[in-house]
């Protein structure tokens, strides 16, 4: 899944901005619920129990009907966005995006997404017969959907002052060149609700690390600065500097370019710590709910405070 352009770390001094505020950190948490990482974390170890979630297979099909079946009890709306896709190899594809509406009659709102699919070849392990081989995707697609899931649980029991809307994307990792990637976060940007303007978009891309470091994204803090700005200040305030540095980890395209396009401004936390990216190796065992706990605390404590 998506394109590393690296460059050298560097302090990124236009991203480190306050609100001028005396807001304590304590005062920063009222009234924001408790994100709980451990259920999180489970999402996560379900979904790969599915196998792969490549198109056309068991695992895809039964990942969406289960990620149906649990926004319906907890999202006010849930629609699919089935699209097909026709392969350089004249392979037809059948995808959905999956989208989950929270306090739909809000005009001022945020839009949360992640990838659920799966690469369906390892084409960066070290061993020539498991290149061919599908991921079992636990970090690079289980990851940040299992964020989303438990946000939806969050959103169910805790009325929020904001329309939050939830987008699982399909088809942004089939590759393996850009043709057959990013494909549901481009038929959602060529597919817009009329009139859908949320304030911003958050992309959550492989946060399931062991040790998980979440620097900034170089076409995040080109497009939407204000937006970077804003989660790294919340990240700070929540004493979480350390997973989310002030510090350039490099370019990266991936599902929040479409977006951006489409004018969302949108950004992507991601891990840029490619040990098991597109591995046989991005199993449950490399992965843990650190990330997991980071990112859920403070995309609640942005969603509480408003936005």
């Amino acid at each position: 899944m998506k394109r590393f352009l690296w460059t050298g770390l560097a302090l990124l001094a236009a991203c480190t901005g306050s609100n001028g505020s005396a807001e304590s950190s304590q005062d920063a948490q009222t009234a924001v619920p408790a994100f709980n990482a451990d259920s999180a974390y489970a999402y996560l170890v379900r979904q790969v129990g599915f196998g792969p979630r490549v198109a056309n297979t068991t695992g895809h099909q039964q990942q969406l009907a289960w990620m149906v079946d649990f926004l319906k009890t907890r999202a006010d709306t849930v629609y699919t966005q089935p699209f097909t896709h026709i392969t350089d190899e004249g392979e037809e594809l059948q995808m959905a995006n999956v989208i989950a509406r929270f306090n739909p009659q809000s005009d001022t709102r945020v839009l949360l997404l992640a990838h659920w699919d799966t690469r369906p070849t390892a084409d960066e392990d070290p061993d020539p017969v498991k290149r061919k081989q599908p991921i079992p995707g636990a970090n690079d697609g289980a990851s940040g959907v299992a964020v989303l899931l438990e946000l939806a649980n969050v959103l169910k029991n805790h009325s929020a002052p904001i329309g939050v809307d939830l987008l699982f994307t399909d088809g942004e990792d089939y590759g393996p060149h850009s043709a057959n990637m990013y494909l549901g976060a481009t038929h959602f940007a060529a597919n817009l609700p009329p009139g859908y303007k949320p304030l911003y978009g958050i992309l959550l891309d492989m946060i399931g690390d062991r040790n998980p470091v979440f620097p900034q994204e170089g076409n995040s803090v080109d497009m939407a600065p204000e937006v970077v700005q804003r989660v790294w200040r919340t990240a700070r305030d929540l004493g979480l500097e350390r997973i989310f540095p002030l510090e350039n980890g490099g370019y990266i395209t991936d599902d929040h370019i479409p977006l951006n396009r489409a004018g969302i401004r949108t950004i992507d936390i991601i891990d840029f710590d490619r040990t098991h990216w597109h591995k046989s190796t991005d199993n449950v065992e490399n992965t843990s709910p650190r990330g997991l706990d980071a990112v859920g605390r403070v995309l609640t404590t942005l969603i509480y405070r408003g936005g």
